[in-house]
C-alpha cells in the first residue's frame, strides 16, 4: 500500500493501519520465541534454589557454601557482559544468542556432577560466563525493532519469562525432585539439572536458524513493512549518544541506572534463590507442595508486569511506575519476614513482594535506550546489567551467611527490602525529560 498519493487524512489512517499490522506481525514472530528462550534461561539460572532442598543434605554443604555458590555465577557474568554484548552488536543476534544458549545448557547439565564446594563454585562461575550477554543482548535486540513508545510493553512480553519460569519451573522442579529421586542411582537434584538443561540446548540450535539479525534480514517482511520499521527506528534515534566505550563508562546517568538496577536485582535474586526456602520455613515440607506454591507469587508478577508496562507506555511516565513498584516489592518482602510462620499471610506478602519487584523490570529497561544508541547502547545496556547483576552475588551470599549466623533468613531479607526501598528513591533522581518518552 503506497500512502504517499492519498489525501492527508486517508494517508494517516492507512499508515496507522499498516503500522499496527506490521508491529503485530513482528511481535508475534519474535516475542513468543524470545520469551520461551528466557523462560529456559532463567530456569537454568535459579533451579539451584530447588536443588538446594536436597543438595545441601546430600553433599553436606552449609548455607554459606550454598549462598556463595549461587552468587558466584554473577562474578563470571559481570566480567563477560560488556564484551559479549559488543560482539553481538557486531556479529548479529542469531549466531551469538544461539551460542550463548548452547554453552550454558551444557554447563547447567554438568551441575549434576557437583560433589564438592570447589566444583560447585567453578561450575556456577562458568555458567555465568556462558550466559553473559543473553539478557542485555535481547534488550538491545528489541531496540532494533521497536521505538521507545512501544518498548515497555515489548520488554514486558519478553521479561515475563522470569515469573513464568517460576509458574512452570516451581511445580516442575518439585515434581522432578520427588519423581526422579533415586532413579538410575541419581538423586532428584541431579536429574533436575539434566532435565531442565535440555530445552535450552534445543532452543539454542533453533535460534541459529530462526532469529533474523535485523529488519533488513527478515525475509517474512515485505519492502514497505521494512521501510516503515526502519523509519520509526531512525526517528527514535534523535538525541541519543553513540560515543563509544569511554563515554559510556564516564556517563554518570549510566552509573545511576546501574545503581538502581542493582537494588532491583537484590530483590529479584533474594526471591529467586530463597523463595522455596521461605515457603518451606512457613511450614510447607513436601518438595512438590513447595513447588506448587511458588507458582502463586510468580503468577501475580505476570499480571503486575503487563499492567505496569502498559500503563507506563500509555501515560509516557516511567519514574513513578518504577518507584511505586519497587517500594511495594520492598514492603512485600518485609511483611513476608514478619508473617513468616503463617503460610497464608506469608504467601500473600511474598506475592506482593514478587509482583512489585518484577513489575519494575520492563519499565526500567526503557531508561538506557532513551539516552544511548549504537555501540554506546550495546556497551551501556551490558554495563548496567552486569553491575546490577552483581546483586545476584551479594544477595544470596548475605542471606546465606546471615542464616548460618542467626538461623533465620529474616535478617537477610531485611537487607533485600531496604535495597528495594533505596531503588525507589534513586529512580526518582532520573531526569523526567529523558526517561518519560
Amino acid at each position: 500500500m503506497n500512502t504517499t498519493t492519498l489525501p492527508y487524512g486517508a494517508a494517516t489512517s492507512a499508515r496507522q493501519q499498516l503500522e499496527a499490522a506490521t508491529y503485530a506481525k513482528v511481535t508475534w514472530r519474535l516475542l513468543p520465541f524470545l520469551f520461551i528462550c528466557y523462560v529456559a534461561a532463567y530456569l537454568d539460572r535459579v533451579n539451584v534454589g530447588f536443588a538446594k532442598l536436597q543438595m545441601l543434605n546430600d553433599l553436606q554443604f552449609s548455607e554459606t557454601v550454598y549462598g556463595l555458590g549461587a552468587g558466584i555465577f554473577f562474578i563470571g557474568y559481570f566480567f563477560f557482559e560488556v564484551p559479549s554484548n559488543i560482539i553481538m552488536h557486531k556479529v548479529g543476534a542469531r549466531v551469538w544468542i544461539g551460542r550463548i544458549m548452547i554453552t550454558w545448557a551444557i554447563l547447567s547439565g554438568a551441575m549434576m556432577y557437583v560433589s564438592s564446594p570447589t566444583m560447585f563454585y567453578v561450575l556456577r562461575f562458568f555458567l555465568g560466563v556462558a550466559e553473559a550477554g543473553f539478557f542485555p543482548g535481547i534488550v538491545l535486540y528489541l531496540t532494533y525493532w521497536f521505538p521507545a513508545q512501544r518498548r515497555s510493553r515489548m520488554n514486558a512480553l519478553f521479561m515475563i519469562g522470569i515469573p513464568i519460569a517460576g509458574v512452570i519451573g516451581g511445580p516442575l522442579s518439585g515434581w522432578i525432585l520427588n519423581a526422579f529421586h533415586g532413579a538410575n542411582g541419581l538423586a532428584g537434584w541431579q536429574w533436575l539439572f539434566v532435565i531442565e538443561a535440555v530445552p535450552s540446548l534445543i532452543l539454542g540450535v533453533i535460534t541459529i536458524f530462526y532469529l533474523p539479525n535485523s529488519i533488513a534480514g527478515a525475509s517474512w517482511l515485505n519492502a514497505e513493512e521494512k521501510r516503515l520499521l526502519e523509519e520509526n527506528i531512525a526517528g527514535d534515534s534523535g538525541g541519543k549518544a553513540d560515543h563509544g566505550l569511554s563515554g559510556v563508562f564516564g556517563n554518570g546517568r549510566v552509573w545511576l541506572m546501574a545503581a538502581i538496577y542493582f537494588c532491583c536485582m537484590m530483590g529479584l535474586y533474594g526471591v529467586g534463590f530463597y523463595l522455596p526456602t521461605l515457603i518451606k520455613a512457613a511450614g510447607v515440607k513436601d518438595a512438590l507442595d513447595v513447588g506448587m506454591l511458588t507458582a502463586i507469587p510468580y503468577g501475580c508478577a505476570v499480571v503486575a508486569m503487563l499492567f505496569n508496562a502498559k500503563s507506563a507506555d500509555r501515560n509516557r511516565e516511567r519514574r513513578w511506575h518504577f518507584a511505586v513498584a519497587s517500594a511495594l516489592g520492598g514492603l512485600g518482602l518485609l511483611l513476608a519476614t514478619i508473617f513468616g510462620d503463617n503460610v497464608m499471610l506469608a504467601m500473600a506478602a511474598l506475592s506482593l513482594g514478587t509482583a512489585g519487584l518484577l513489575a519494575t523490570m520492563p519499565v526500567f529497561w526503557t531508561y538506557p535506550s532513551a539516552i544511548l544508541g549504537g555501540t554506546a547502547a550495546a556497551a551501556g545496556i551490558a554495563l548496567i546489567n552486569s553491575v546490577g547483576n552483581l546483586a545476584g552475588f551479594v544477595s544470596p551470599s548475605i542471606i546465606g551467611w546471615m542464616k548460618d549466623v542467626t538461623h533465620s533468613t529474616n535478617a537477610g531479607m531485611y537487607v533485600v527490602s531496604a535495597a528495594l526501598f533505596l531503588g525507589a528513591l534513586l529512580a526518582l533522581l532520573q531526569p523526567r525529560s529523558l526517561v518519560n518518552r
